[in-house]
């Protein structure tokens, strides 16, 4: 496969794929990258210009930085989006196990698949989140997300609570990924009523972007209803133990992304209490929140940490004559933004069709890899920013 670097503000981006074929990996909170940096997992569409239906399959495998980076097929999977793909992720603590959904008939699965032996097991729920043990996963129904969040949930499955609003027996599953068991541990309406939502307005409700912390004893989700007749979905940042009790709703509002920055705190982009939109540092199971980087991080964006916990990553929407995304480090630190580079934006690709960079580290934060479609396709890039970070 041909790799093409280019210079991007003094730092060298090489494109991992190439066409035919539309490649991605996703959203930027999970591990893409194995442990010894040689393979990067993707996955590979046949087109980039509409949403997928239900009879359109995603190959699924990964790139070989040491084979001219080809991209290596191990499966294909009918259950993927453009934001999340198959949730398809290394998982933490297992050498060289990854983890991706699939849909068998009307019914969202995962498959666990070991790249030593090509055997492959399936687990009877779809995942959303892996837990940084590696021996969980949270996960939701894909199928009702799909008709309250276009773009996130997945085509061809049969949602059962599709006509209740606010169901009490569906919402956030705790899966075993040794055994497949799984339960119920927080329902869509034990969400609604620990939020401020008063329950004898009418509304849609629904769950998304559920993240363990990195001790995994509580994880973090989004609380999102659509009020008839109303424009617009209003969203609640909640926390929970990894049971799904103590639930507790934190004092910002319309949250979007976030990442945990340690055991206790969150980063997030949400509305604090003077209703404007700021990177936020949020206390869990407390009313603290602060700024981060006011003067430096004044966009919305897809943010993780490095290890060391001196850098963040992120992106922002576009913007500017050109339609540009920008791929950001900043160093906490010395308070400190770093313009890594800035990518021209497909205008035709909007609305779930978008493809964000989602920038994600490599397991030593030498290096970010990202997704965009500067060049006119849909495909993968890596840059090289260990004079910075290391």
């Amino acid at each position: 496969m041909e790799v093409i670097s280019t210079m991007h503000n003094n730092f060298s981006t090489e494109r991992l794929t190439s066409p035919p074929g539309y490649h991605f990996f996703g959203y930027y909170d999970k591990q893409q990258f194995d442990p010894t940096g040689r393979y990067l997992l993707a996955m590979q569409a046949d087109f980039m210009d509409r949403p997928p239906t239900e009879e359109n399959s995603l190959k699924v495998g990964g790139i070989d930085r040491e084979n001219k980076n080809e991209f290596i097929q191990i499966d294909t999977t009918n259950a993927w989006c453009w934001q999340q793909g198959c949730m398809l992720q290394w998982i933490p603590r297992h050498q060289n196990k990854i983890i991706y959904n699939d849909r068998q008939d009307s019914q969202f699965i995962s498959h666990i698949y070991d790249y030593n032996t090509g055997e492959t097991k399936t687990l009877p729920r779809p995942i959303y989140s892996v837990s940084n043990d590696g021996k969980r996963a949270l996960s939701l129904n894909f199928a009702r997300l799909d008709r309250t969040r276009p773009g996130y949930g997945y085509k061809g499955g049969f949602d059962n609570w599709k006509d209740d609003p606010c169901p009490e027996d569906d919402g956030i599953y705790l899966m075993d990924l040794k055994t497949g068991n799984n339960e119920l541990i927080i329902s869509i309406a034990d969400a609604a009523r620990a939020g401020t939502w008063p329950t004898d307005v009418r509304a849609t409700h629904w769950v998304n972007h559920l993240l363990f912390r990195p001790d995994d004893k509580r994880f973090v989700f989004l609380h999102r209803w659509k009020q008839e007749n109303e424009e617009g979905n209003r969203t609640e940042i909640i926390t929970a133990d990894a049971d799904g009790s103590n639930l507790h709703v934190s004092p910002l509002t319309y949250g979007s992304h976030f990442i945990w920055f340690d055991n206790k705190t969150i980063l997030i982009w949400a509305r604090g209490k003077d209703r404007e939109f700021h990177y936020y540092l949020y206390e869990d199971m407390t009313t603290n929140t602060r700024r981060f980087a006011p003067d430096k991080l004044t966009a919305n964006g897809h943010c993780t940490i490095s290890k060391d916990k001196n850098w963040v990553l992120t992106d922002e929407y576009p913007s500017g004559p050109n339609n540009t995304r920008p791929l950001i480090l900043y160093n906490i630190k010395e308070n400190k933004r770093y313009n890594l580079g800035a990518f021209a934006a497909d205008r035709a690709l909007s609305g779930e069709l978008r493809c964000d960079l989602h920038p994600r580290w490599s397991r030593d934060d030498r290096f970010v890899c990202f997704d965009s479609t500067h060049e006119g396709s849909r495909q993968m890039y890596i840059m090289d920013v260990s004079s910075l970070t290391k």
